[in-house]
């Protein structure tokens, strides 16, 4: 299962490292990041959608996927009309809130006797904000320190917390003993909860020590404990949001949110990490100074 991994990891990085490239070309437009996180978001709501269903029949995925693609498209617009990104994240809570109306105005609509709305609206809404108000932020990294250091930035977070996801396996598998959380998510060890913060740490410090040359809009690298601080705490969230979305499963008596790829589950099993730790490094990359 390692071997399997790491051959899917080594096709899929390169891949990834490709569009990223290929997308600064454009400026801060972005479009094929934009195609791609609307595919991802789509792809996760259908996942959400599927493993929620036992227990909400009535959960619809037409307007969840809408909806993403609604908070993405938000995300976006400002770069696209040259507004500037002041005001980006308002703009992405206001749409979050008439998607919630939506919703619930969509369930006012089907109601006939009293059963199961509510529940549906609230999955409808747990939804959309799992994954289009989570995505939308953290594709605010692209812009944060400005379109020429996008890829720096947005590469850091993916790096620090997927860094963070080989640590916890590594060192869980090596001396891994004493459970975290038995009930929630079996795998996971306290020795896995020090490799995360050990492999994101260090993950964050090489590449933005290493990389930062690679960018002109870079002027120089933040300070180690910079690095370090930004890596440790990502490692962290990640790691809280692979253990949220193992309550989701695990409440749902599911071990994979799907069946996309043989040793890695769903996409959403991907992402977990990713869609915690984005929003906190949008945080960090605005408000901790570097320096």
């Amino acid at each position: 299962m390692l071997g399997w991994r790491l051959a899917v990891s080594a096709v899929l990085i390169p891949l990834l490292a490709a569009l990223f490239w290929a997308d600064q070309k454009f400026g801060a437009a972005a479009p094929l990041l934009y195609a791609l996180c609307c595919v991802l978001g789509v792809r996760c709501a259908w996942e959400l959608v599927t493993l929620l269903r036992p227990r909400f029949p009535e959960l619809q995925l037409a307007p969840i996927a809408a909806g993403i693609v609604a908070l993405l498209t938000t995300a976006w617009v400002p770069h696209w009309l040259n507004l500037g990104t002041g005001s980006t994240t308002s703009a992405i809570a206001l749409v979050w809130v008439m998607c919630a109306l939506v919703l619930f105005a969509i369930e006012a609509w089907r109601y006939i006797a009293p059963g199961r709305r509510m529940e549906t609206l609230a999955a409808g809404i747990m939804a959309v904000s799992y994954i289009g108000a989570l995505l939308a932020v953290t594709a605010q990294l692209r812009w944060v320190r400005g379109a020429e250091a996008g890829y720096y930035v947005l590469a850091s977070m993916v790096i620090a917390t997927k860094m963070g996801d080989v640590g916890a396996y590594t060192l869980g598998r090596l001396f891994g003993k004493r459970k975290m959380a038995p009930h929630l998510s079996p795998g996971k060890t306290w020795a896995g909860f020090g490799g995360a913060l050990l492999g994101a740490g260090l993950g964050a410090w090489l590449w933005l020590s290493f990389a930062a040359a690679m960018f002109d809009g870079v002027s120089a690298a933040p300070p180690l404990w910079w690095s370090l601080l930004y890596g440790v705490v990502l490692g962290l969230v990640g790691l809280i949001g692979d253990l949220c979305e193992s309550l989701i499963k695990r409440d749902m008596g599911q071990k994979d949110a799907a069946q996309l790829m043989p040793g890695f589950g769903g996409l959403l099993d991907l992402l977990d990490s990713i869609l915690f730790a984005g929003p906190v490094a949008y945080i960090l990359w605005s408000w901790l100074p570097q320096s």
